[in-house]
């Protein structure tokens, strides 16, 4: 299953930190990268719960990042061309946006994380400790390096793309029995 969804993740990461980089240097970014891939790793197991999706996202491509380039005005920036940067054609549009929301709101990135580790069969490795503290609960470096990655005003307009998915998708509880 990591190995399906390994380049939407590590594209939908990219793209976020992209959007809304991180301050304080080279350990600046390595904090909000681990955050940010954290987040993305959270939403796209939520987003595709079994091998099956997984391997149906890979073969048919996640959509690229066109439409969220455009919602936070990207879209002329250099680098948005799927020509010149092919990872942007990887980026989750769905993903990209629940990761958005379990960034900005803790108390949904707990019951995400929860619902995640509640599942009977996970769809990534139950021998691979995946840990995400840094998401769950961040400490006063991890939140400065990611002032912008985790602003709620600023990641509103990509948070707000499918939010009503995710906590459809939370309350069902299709995240645990899928």
């Amino acid at each position: 299953m990591l190995e399906e969804l390994s380049p939407l993740i590590a594209a939908t990461a990219q793209w976020l930190t992209s959007a809304y980089p991180a301050s304080g240097g080279a350990l600046g970014s390595v904090l909000c990268e681990m955050q940010a891939r954290q987040a993305v790793t959270a939403a796209a197991w939520l987003r595709y719960p079994t091998t099956m999706d997984a391997a149906l996202v890979r073969m048919s491509g996640p959509g690229g990042s066109a439409r969220l380039d455009w919602v936070t005005s990207a879209d002329g920036a250099v680098g948005a061309d799927p020509e010149v940067s092919p990872w942007r054609t990887w980026v989750d549009e769905v993903v990209a946006s629940w990761a958005a929301c379990l960034l900005t709101d803790p108390g949904l990135a707990g019951r995400a994380v929860a619902a995640l580790t509640a599942q009977a069969e996970a769809p990534y490795p139950t021998g691979t400790p995946v840990e995400f503290r840094r998401l769950v609960a961040p400490d006063e470096r991890d939140r400065a390096s990611a002032a912008l990655l985790r602003h709620p005003d600023l990641l509103a307009p990509v948070a707000a793309l499918h939010r009503a998915q995710l906590l459809d998708r939370l309350d069902s509880g299709e995240a645990l029995t899928a």
